[in-house]
């Protein structure tokens, strides 16, 4: 049941709001000025809290202050008297859920209450699937090579610079583009990825910056592009080395001059984003080769982060495995399963040429194929 904090100097008050509110079945706590109630929100966890304008000690703006500076979650309704009205409005725009006048009307504190619950739920549900969005996109592994690239995203995170990632496939380069993005002042911004391989050549510009109706056969209606949806925060351009070079001349425009046009349109669209980029291959090679564009290059790679292959960092396999048998029992609804120390061995023994990726894939499989607990003779049967 939910959880509600009274804060008011007026017993009378505090006692019509407890009858009320514990009728409708909430738990009820109540405290009796702004001091009082800083000390039981941080002590405690509620839902809501009724919080009056005008207190001693310390009043209910000042309180509401101190509460957003400490990171507490409670949704904040004040209560106010007809001539502190305009206190209250200015709380809202603080962060206060709402404000009710006093004497408080049933219905509308009722709703209100209601509606600022919603809000908790929202809020709690939000936090937990960014904690687990959080954790399925984290780094696992002490390696130093693994080090180094953590100190450089922390390094690199709160900047707008432009970075480019190199590495093998499989190695987690997309990982590093999400942990440079969470780290930045643009964490709360999108971040849009787009993978330059998977996308055909004759649409890749259409992808990026968008297109107009009618610019080609099947554009039947406006479509807004990568950039544009990255407004304000991040663009992944995932496998770059294999974009098509007129899109990267597009591409180099839209860094230069932070404007791009949609396919079709002849007017420029400001765009506030910062790029992050990705690739397999080994671009000096590919200007040589007139497969890439050398401006182009040096526009992306203001930082250059290597990412290790698995190969390289063979000492983090244990903490790899120990979190994707928890991540694999997470989405099965099983137990986790247990491995020997053999067994970790023999992964250990394995080349891995498809780096974390093929890891996680393993492990799977052997979780799926192995008892309760996983030896060293089931991977030797189940790793190739």
């Amino acid at each position: 049941m939910a959880k509600i904090l009274i804060i008011d100097d007026e017993q009378s008050i505090r006692s019509t709001l407890r009858e009320i509110l514990e009728y409708e079945k909430y738990t009820i706590d109540e405290a009796k000025d702004g001091q009082e109630g800083l000390d039981k929100l941080i002590a405690n966890s509620y839902d809501i809290a009724l919080c009056d304008v005008k207190m001693p000690k310390m009043d209910g703006i000042e309180l509401l202050e101190r509460v957003q500076m400490a990171g507490i979650d409670t949704q904040f309704i004040m209560i106010s008297a007809h001539g502190t009205i305009e206190t209250a409005v200015d709380a809202t725009k603080m962060g206060a859920f709402d404000f009710v006048p006093k004497p408080p009307d049933l219905n509308r504190l009722l709703l209100t209450v209601k509606n600022a619950l919603d809000k908790s739920s929202l809020v709690t549900e939000t936090k937990t699937l960014k904690k687990k969005l959080s954790k399925k996109y984290e780094m696992v592994g002490e390696s130093e090579a693994l080090v180094e690239v953590k100190e450089m995203m922390d390094k690199v995170g709160p900047t707008d610079a432009r970075v480019l990632i190199t590495g093998p496939n499989g190695t987690g380069k997309e990982l590093v583009a999400r942990g440079i993005h969470e780290r930045s002042n643009r964490a709360k911004a999108p971040f849009i990825e787009v993978n330059c391989a998977a996308i055909p050549a004759e649409l890749i510009e259409s992808e990026l910056f968008g297109h107009e109706k009618g610019a080609f056969t099947s554009a039947h209606k406006q479509r807004i592009g990568k950039f544009e949806q990255a407004n304000e925060g991040t663009l992944f351009l995932d496998e770059i080395g294999d974009m098509s070079l007129s899109a990267q001349a597009k591409v180099l425009r839209a860094l230069q001059e932070h404007k791009i046009n949609r396919v079709g349109g002849d007017k420029d669209i400001n765009v506030n984003v910062r790029v992050l980029a990705a690739t397999n291959k080994n671009l000096r090679e590919e200007i040589q080769e007139n497969r890439f564009r050398e401006d182009l290059y040096h526009r992306l790679g203001v930082i250059l982060i290597k990412v290790p292959a698995l190969k390289d960092r063979k000492e983090d396999i244990t903490l790899l495995v120990d979190k994707f048998l928890q991540d694999i029992a997470d989405e099965y609804g099983t137990k986790k399963k247990t491995i020997t120390d053999d067994a970790i061995d023999a992964l250990k023994d394995y080349d891995w040429s498809g780096n974390i990726r093929e890891l996680r894939n393993v492990t799977e499989r052997l979780v799926i194929m192995c008892g309760d607990e996983i030896s060293g003779a089931d991977v030797k049967k189940y790793l190739v």
